[in-house]
C-alpha cells in the first residue's frame, strides 16, 4: 500500500476511488487500501 501511494503521488495522483463492486472490504485488499491511506492517498 505505501508503495503503491508512493508511485502514485510522483505522478500527481493524491486522491483516488476504491470501487469494490460490493464485494467484501477485507483481507489483502484492505491492508492495501491501509497502507496507502497511511503513507497519504485519500480515498
Amino acid at each position: 500500500g505505501e508503495l503503491l501511494a508512493e508511485r502514485a503521488q510522483e505522478e500527481g495522483i493524491g486522491q483516488v476511488v476504491f470501487d469494490r463492486s460490493g464485494y467484501p472490504y477485507h483481507g489483502r485488499v484492505k491492508a492495501l487500501a491501509e497502507g496507502a491511506r497511511e503513507a497519504g492517498l485519500t480515498f
